[in-house]
């Protein structure tokens, strides 16, 4: 039995066990501790909403199929198009409210020049704030070309039933609908060949 400074004799396993609950509980104090830590390496919510990148793969998206993400609190659209699609687009110029993008604010000047027509940095992947530009109502994606029935020369598009909005695969809109805009294309770029990060401009972009 050892004798612990002048107060007489102490009961070494009682000691033992209060060293053990002392040690225990201020590991889990360090581990509640760090959980705010680590969760501050992700974006925040508030991040997000500020602008926060959003990295997506999309080596399994196929011709006609659109990926949603959310950045800003927006749907972002990213679509991959098919040739028929990309063939049809400069056919359409004459029927389009702004056919070569020149309203500079509905998407970023390295877009506009790639291809005002296209406006993607890939011809065949899009990538589109999915808000119709009249009351920020989410459009019907109706892909396939042929006849609709709110176009019989339909060549693939964004549809907004809520007004009547048409739009292109490119986000362009028609002429004569409530839509005063092309869609926007928001700041991205591709990390690699099936990486897209949405919210940052390519390195080097003006």
């Amino acid at each position: 039995m050892a004798i612990d400074g002048v107060n007489g004799p102490v009961n070494t396993g009682r000691r033992r066990f209060l060293t053990a609950t002392t040690a225990v509980v201020g590991a889990v104090g360090a581990g509640i501790a760090a959980v705010p830590f680590i969760k501050s390496w992700n974006p925040s919510a508030r991040a997000k909403l500020a602008g926060a990148p959003v990295t997506a793969d999309i080596s399994g998206l196929q011709e006609g199929q659109r990926l949603i993400l959310e950045w800003r609190g927006q749907p972002i659209w990213i679509v991959k198009r098919s040739q028929a699609v990309l063939q049809a687009l400069p056919t359409l110029n004459d029927k389009l409210r702004d056919p070569k993008s020149e309203n500079v604010e509905q998407q970023p000047d390295y877009i506009r020049q790639a291809n005002p027509e296209l406006r993607s940095l890939k011809p065949e992947i899009s990538v589109l704030v999915g808000l119709c530009t009249h009351l920020g109502c989410s459009p019907e994606m109706v892909a396939k070309i042929g006849p609709a029935p709110f176009d019989p020369e339909w060549k693939g598009g964004y549809f907004c039933p809520c007004h009547k909005s048409k739009f292109d695969m490119a986000g362009r809109v028609y002429q004569g609908v409530p839509a005063p805009t092309n869609l926007v294309v928001p700041p991205h770029h591709f990390a690699d060949d099936t990486t897209i990060v949405v919210g940052v401009d390519p390195q080097g972009a003006a």
